[in-house]
């Protein structure tokens, strides 16, 4: 069943101090919708390159170049609408020695926050079992955070078992550099799917919370089908290879 203690955790606040990145780009109108609102896998991507940046600003990429992220949870807050640069704030709002939930804000120039909260695990390339974080990792991520003893365990743990069935074709285009599909791509599914609620069921007028679950990997070629069910003012899904659920998604008001 649902945790609601956890999926309905408030995020942490920006901190007062500590190492909190800041970096800033404008809208693309390639990642905005029929009411030029910034969708939900354009938010994906953009905390996924902020974390990059993040990265690169910190030292630490070529030190922990490989990342994979468990848990995305967006609160949409107020949307973000174009035209609008966007200011990026990424910070460590929990850690150990192995994994992190990285904490992004998104303020809009014209107006509009998101708030995204992501569990990250950084990984060896060629096992892709758990990285140990270096000491200078752990000190600089750290710093914002008394939270030092991070465990991982999901939210989204009741199964769909009925509900509407929606093809999920898989692109070249969707793979990562480790051959599987990228986290980001997941979020199309979840808009295609609230794209085809009825009319008067619109989940999506802010605020709003979106959160996706990994349970394993999904390689090209593999035919894909997302199940989803409505129920007590949210949607549920899970992304289906044959029986079993690669991943997991929900969306509800705040």
């Amino acid at each position: 069943m649902l945790r609601h203690t956890d999926v309905d955790a408030p995020l942490v606040e920006v901190p007062g101090s500590g190492y909190v990145y800041r970096t800033s780009w404008r809208l693309a109108t390639t990642d905005i919708d029929e009411q030029q609102r910034l969708r939900l896998d354009g938010v994906a991507r953009y905390i996924q390159e902020a974390g990059a940046e993040h990265l690169a600003d910190a030292q630490l990429a070529e030190v922990h170049p490989h990342w994979i992220v468990l848990r995305t949870v967006i609160d949409v807050i107020e949307p973000i609408e174009l035209p609008s640069n966007i200011t990026f704030r990424r910070w460590c709002a929990a850690l150990s020695t192995r994994w992190c939930n990285m904490r992004v804000r998104l303020d809009g120039s014209a107006g509009g926050r998101i708030e995204t909260e992501g569990f990250w695990i950084c990984v060896n390339k060629d096992t892709l079992t758990p990285s140990r974080l270096t000491d200078e990792c752990i000190a600089r991520f750290g710093s914002t955070t008394d939270n030092h003893r991070l465990r991982w365990r999901p939210w989204l743990t009741e199964p769909v078992t009925h509900g509407i069935q929606t093809p999920f074709p898989l692109r070249r285009t969707d793979i990562d550099p480790f051959e599987h599909v990228n986290n980001t791509i997941y979020w199309h599914g979840i808009v295609e799917v609230l794209g085809q609620l009825p009319a008067g069921a619109d989940l999506t007028a802010a605020p709003y919370r979106a959160v996706l679950e990994y349970r394993s990997p999904i390689k090209f070629g593999e035919a894909v089908t997302i199940r989803s069910e409505q129920r007590e003012g949210r949607i549920r899904m899970d992304f289906m290879v044959a029986d079993d659920v690669r991943a997991a998604a929900m969306v509800r008001k705040r």
